[in-house]
């Protein structure tokens, strides 16, 4: 039975909740420098959420998870954890937002909802190749339940597709919050930001090393941040210095009483677990930690792993870990 108390995932306080953390969290890459060595992969996601308190959820972008993953998933992270989770590339790339109403039934029912207390927003990354279109993202929005009681009803439509069962209820109806990444340059434009804001729908703040627009405007009463390279995309870290500037961005986002989510996804060369860590530590969560060179150089030499030359290189790198559960 579902309770009819609408209760968001943290309590609110007189400034916003700031959660800082990464964009997935199994990578080969880091075994031996951020995990310790010898650490069973499947107690990958328990360190990490005693180390940090949020993660993006990002292989749920490249396929349908199982219901059971979402539900060990919310086994193994203790009471407080947040999990951001990444929408399917089905909806945004190949359907781009058109005709979505049974594969947002499928998206929910693979198990999203066993998160319940624990599911923070929900991401939906567009391609580089779509372009604004107003009524294309008003009729998306439009289809969005704003609640875990509604997208349980959404839920239960699902089709066939879930060949490993559907998870469609929830103990508690909860809000649900939605952020949106872009990345076509037509997008910089007010009518967007004006769009977003009357659909209640975060715009995702997205350092892409230049890669991709950087847009920054507040558009919900939360605030979600991808970090993906401060030079190099994917590749390279942050320095102290900014660290320190994204710290006050944070900060003053706080203080204007927005719940603020920041993502790591510079996982690369290792530096996004500890980039995570250092910037908590600057919000005062946490002690900062000093990045462990020796212990990377180490563990790439015993993997035999070249200095990524290009995107296509990091792609190479981590498009197993990035379909696989995590």
């Amino acid at each position: 039975m579902v309770s009819s108390r609408c209760a968001g995932p943290m309590a609110k306080t007189r400034n916003g909740t700031v959660r800082i953390g990464i964009s997935g969290w199994r990578y080969p890459p880091w075994r031996g420098v951020f995990y310790p060595r010898g650490l069973p992969q499947g107690r990958e996601l328990h360190y990490a959420s005693r180390r940090l308190d949020t993660v993006e959820i990002n292989g749920s972008f490249y396929s349908l998870q199982r219901p059971s993953s979402y539900r060990r998933w919310y086994a193994e992270t203790p009471d407080g954890f947040v999990f951001a989770v990444k929408g399917g590339r089905f909806l945004t790339h190949f359907r781009k937002l058109r005709d979505c109403t049974t594969p947002l039934a499928n998206f929910f029912a693979s198990g999203v909802l066993a998160l319940e207390e624990k599911l923070g927003p929900i991401l939906w990354q567009l391609p580089p190749q779509l372009p604004f279109d107003a009524a294309l993202l008003q009729a998306f929005f439009a289809i969005l339940p704003r609640t875990t009681a509604a997208a349980a009803t959404l839920a239960r439509g699902h089709d066939r597709r879930l060949r490993h069962g559907a998870h469609v209820d929830v103990r508690a109806d909860r809000p649900l919050r939605y952020a949106l990444e872009v990345r076509h340059p037509s997008f910089d434009d007010p009518a967007f930001v004006r769009l977003l804001r009357r659909a209640d729908v975060a715009l995702c703040v997205a350092d892409s090393a230049g890669r991709w627009p950087y847009l920054e405007a507040v558009t919900a009463d939360v605030v979600y941040v991808r970090l993906h390279g401060n030079k190099r995309l994917y590749v390279s870290g942050y320095d102290g210095a900014a660290l320190d500037a994204w710290a006050a961005r944070v900060d003053a986002w706080r203080a204007k009483r927005r719940d603020v989510y920041v993502y790591f996804d510079n996982d690369v060369k290792v530096r996004a677990p500890f980039d995570a860590l250092n910037l908590a530590a600057r919000l005062g969560k946490g002690e900062r930690v000093r990045f462990p060179l020796a212990a990377r150089r180490a563990a790439e030499t015993a993997r035999g792993v070249e200095e990524p030359r290009a995107m296509r290189d990091r792609q190479r790198l981590t498009a197993r870990a990035r379909r696989s559960s995590r």
